[in-house]
């Protein structure tokens, strides 16, 4: 039970109790005063009975004392009262329970004082003669006459005491049931009161605690039931509102989360309130470990640290390239706002990070292509240029001379031709204008037509040329584009292999583990792989890396004898792309080189 229960059933049963106690209370005293008032007119009655059969003598006291005493001794056998007669100057000529000689003069008594004013007197006081509790009447014998003797009936009040304490013993009985009933009706009221504001009082907590689904169940259309429905309506409108709060934070967290830059916010004590998934990447730093923690606990990011000091002072927008070291080189692009509020005050600094890395290698990567084409094309034009001059000069005049230069010029303008051709191509390569037509290709037949047009090369240059390609294999891809990936790379074997070498080529399926068996008994696969092998000069481990870079040379004299433009492999690279497969490179120096292709089978 609540304690605003209990309260509430004390405080009823308490107003109900001094309620019945007070009546209780005014009923013992009513029931009191009418029983002595009743047994005082008794009495009156009785001593007018007594005076009309009764012969009042005059004469000295000391002659009637005895005669009156009598009289008061057999009327009281008779009333069961205590009877006194008094002369009027106060003096007892007779009682029926004491010696009248020895008693006081009774003129000042209070019944005696009334009696003489008003004919008849009553009182109740304590006797110091009987030692009891006594009702007296006294009355006028003659009531004309205010100075007549008296005749006082004086009764024991033990019996009505006696009938009063019966009175109230029964009235406490019956304020016992009473209280019990009341205590009873209290508790149901005090139930029927406090059960729903219990209620209410649950729903309001475990709104306070957020769950916004409570609610009150309404049974009254009284104050407390539509205490209840506004405490419903409001619950309604927080949880639509939290709805619509959890809806943008949700879309706030998943625009931050997917943002490619890195969002730092930063509040004007220095404290980080928010880092996104990509400032985590970063920085090097998960959120649990910064969020909550002052900006310079990041002792990594020394420069990073300055840069927000900077802006935290100043309170202006910044903005800065800095390379960080940690967790790995990165060139970034920094972006700090200051946060001004609705009331004009600082309220800290959003810092927006761009990996600018990539950005700033390929802005590098073009300015070297620019370069290399301006160096690349200015060679075989300076040579055919500088031999026409010659030739102009008088050279032509000599024939074997001018033979020379002029087979020269042609080289240099092939060579020419063939670098521009290789520049629009993986121009249109890069821009995927290259539309790809996939058709099935078995693979066999394939290599086979591919090694008769490598062969002539081989031959020229006494190098064995050989193919081992598992029957009965296919995949889908461009054949062009294909052969002209085999082809480079073959052609790059040739010509980086002294005579009497080798170059293969070797094409098998890729088992994948617990592969199921097709109809024919055969597993199937979802990739293949081509290895292309020659035991050429090889490359340096260093150069690996940068071998598929535009105009990148491991041997810049003998590719250029070779008549290579530098763009081969950048193009094969490109193209096993757009086939969505993988190239890698494996060489030793002065053993050769293996590149090895892996495409899926189906596109």
């Amino acid at each position: 039970m609540s304690s605003f229960r209990v309260r509430l059933t004390l405080i009823l049963i308490g107003m109900i109790g001094l309620a019945v106690l007070a009546a209780g209370l005014f009923m013992g005293k009513t029931y009191r005063d009418n029983h002595l008032e009743a047994l005082q007119d008794n009495m009156v009655r009785e001593m007018k009975v007594i005076l009309d059969g009764m012969d009042w003598k005059q004469g000295d006291p000391n002659e009637l004392f005895g005669y009156y005493t009598e009289e008061a001794k057999h009327l009281k056998s008779i009333t069961d009262t205590r009877v006194t007669f008094v002369r009027g100057d106060g003096v007892v000529l007779g009682d029926s329970d004491h010696d009248p000689v020895t008693m006081d003069n009774h003129s000042t008594r209070k019944e005696i004082v009334q009696a003489k004013k008003e004919g008849v007197g009553r009182t109740t006081r304590y006797s110091d003669t009987i030692k009891q509790n006594l009702l007296y009447v006294a009355m006028l014998v003659h009531p004309s006459d205010p100075n007549s003797d008296i005749i006082r009936l004086a009764l024991s009040l033990k019996k009505a005491d006696e009938s009063v304490q019966r009175i109230w013993a029964a009235l406490l009985m019956g304020l016992v049931v009473l209280f019990a009933v009341a205590a009873l009706i209290s508790y149901r009221v005090a139930l029927g009161l406090t059960r729903p504001l219990e209620q209410i009082t649950r729903v309001s907590k475990r709104i306070k605690n957020l769950d916004y689904r409570a609610r009150v169940a309404v049974k009254s259309n009284d104050e407390i039931g539509e205490l209840g429905l506004a405490i419903n309506a409001m619950a309604d409108s927080l949880q639509d509102q939290m709805a619509r709060i959890h809806q943008n934070e949700s879309q706030l967290a998943s625009v931050l989360d997917n943002m490619i830059n890195g969002v730092v916010m930063i509040d004007a004590k220095g404290t980080i309130v928010l880092l996104n998934r990509m400032a985590e990447e970063v920085l090097g730093f998960s959120a649990r470990e910064l969020v909550g923690h002052h900006y310079a606990s990041a002792k990594q990011q020394y420069e990073l640290s300055k840069i927000i000091q900077e802006a935290m002072e100043r309170r202006e927008h910044l903005r800065d390239e800095v390379t960080f070291y940690f967790p790995e080189e990165r060139l970034l692009d920094l972006n700090l706002v200051p946060i001004i509020e609705d009331n004009d005050e600082f309220g800290g600094v959003l810092l927006v990070l761009q990996d600018v890395t990539a950005i700033r290698r390929l802005e590098r990567m073009r300015s070297e292509f620019v370069a290399n084409v301006s160096h690349e094309l200015k060679t075989p034009i300076t040579a055919v240029k500088g031999f026409a001059e010659t030739l102009l000069g008088g050279a032509v005049d000599d024939p074997e001379t001018a033979r020379s230069f002029l087979q020269i010029i042609y080289d240099e303008s092939d060579r020419l031709n063939r670098l521009i051709g290789d520049i629009l191509e993986l121009s249109k390569i890069e821009s995927r204008r290259v539309p790809l037509q996939f058709s099935p290709i078995e693979l066999s037949s394939f290599v086979g037509k591919t090694l008769e047009l490598m062969s002539a090369e081989a031959v020229r240059k006494q190098i064995r040329i050989s193919a081992k390609v598992e029957p009965g294999l296919y995949v889908e891809a461009d054949e062009d584009r294909l052969r002209q990936i085999i082809m480079n790379l073959l052609g790059n074997g040739i010509a980086y292999t002294s005579e009497g070498g080798s170059v293969s080529i070797a094409v098998e399926p890729v088992h994948e583990p617990n592969a199921v068996l097709d109809e024919d008994g055969l597993e199937n696969y979802e990739h293949i792989r081509i290895y292309i092998s020659d035991t050429g000069m090889g490359i340096p481990k260093k150069d690996l890396p940068r071998i598929f870079e535009r105009f990148y040379r491991v041997d810049k004299a003998r590719s250029r004898s070779s008549g290579g433009t530098g763009l081969g492999l950048s193009i094969v690279k490109h193209l096993v792309e757009l086939h969505k497969g993988t190239i890698t490179v494996e060489s030793k120096l002065g053993v050769g080189s293996t590149f090895m292709i892996e495409l899926p089978v189906l596109q």
